[in-house]
């Protein structure tokens, strides 16, 4: 689940939705007349139909887009941008979200903060792991900056953890096999959704040598009571202390990061994806 504003279980804005506001930060926002009906769509976008998602993505993206200058339209173009990324909707459905965002950055530029605005961390990641095109921009290069630092931080991640078993497992020691590191919480809708499609996966390519580890930063407890009800036989590790996902910088969930038999990062999903997507991404390392 990425951190977006209409999201009150996990985001870094630490906000509360209301019926017809919004509290950020401590501060309310309160919708305009205009802005209401489109934050209620939004509100409802994951209750869509995946057949029918991507163009109510794109329809929202352009009304967000022509809405006066407002004083939430950042707010909005920001939260749909958080949502469109959950499945696969389509380069076009994310060309407009990026767009309506880009544009919305320029017209109420973001406050000053240490590092880049979130605005332009999103928008260089729908370009830097979902090819959308925008126009040169310093505050974009500057965060795909800061996205390379990071995943060299995960290339060269090291860790090990506990299974629900107490089983140990070691990144490192895994070179040689194919390893899919899925980082994922029992109470993220995303995160549920795609865990069928990577235990599919998991039994069609752990003859090839498909290791998928799944990592929760929750309590034994709860994470065991939800995997006791769902078919998921790929390993579950425990991170309680949170300090691979710190390493990793994990700031939103699902994310996903795909490692080669050489221990090379070939591909990693900032959100949820389909079985097609993670077909993709395995063929990255060789899987087909």
């Amino acid at each position: 689940m990425r951190p977006n504003l209409f999201n009150s279980t996990v985001t870094k804005f630490a906000v509360v939705l209301a019926a017809t506001s919004l509290v950020v930060s401590g501060q309310k926002i309160v919708w305009s007349t205009q802005e209401q009906p489109i934050v209620d769509s939004v509100r409802k976008l994951r209750k869509v139909p995946d057949a029918q998602r991507s163009a109510v993505t794109r329809d929202l993206a352009l009304e967000i887009r022509r809405l006066p200058l407002t004083p939430n339209k950042l707010t909005l173009a920001t939260s749909l941008a958080g949502l469109s990324t959950e499945g696969d909707y389509g380069i076009e459905t994310l060309q407009e979200v990026a767009d309506t965002l880009f544009a919305a950055v320029k017209e109420q530029p973001p406050a000053d903060v240490k590092g880049e605005p979130a605005q332009y961390m999103e928008l260089a990641q729908l370009v830097r792991y979902e090819h959308v095109k925008l126009p040169d921009d310093p505050h974009i290069q500057a965060a795909l900056s800061k996205l390379m630092e990071i995943d060299n931080i995960r290339q060269g991640a090291e860790f090990e953890l506990p299974d629900l078993n107490g089983k140990m497992w070691d990144l490192k020691k895994l070179q040689g096999q194919v390893v899919l590191v899925n980082f994922w919480a029992t109470w993220c809708p995303p995160c549920r959704k795609e865990m069928p499609d990577m235990e599919a996966l998991y039994q069609r390519f752990k003859p090839q040598g498909l290791v998928i580890l799944g990592i929760s930063d929750e309590d034994a407890a709860k994470v065991s009571t939800y995997i006791g009800t769902h078919k998921v036989e790929y390993p579950i590790l425990l991170d309680t202390g949170r300090k691979v996902n710190d390493m990793f910088q994990i700031e939103g969930i699902p994310k996903s990061f795909l490692y080669d038999r050489s221990g090379k990062l070939v591909a990693q999903a900032i959100d949820m994806r389909t079985q097609a997507q993670f077909l993709a991404m395995l063929r990255e390392a060789g899987l087909q």
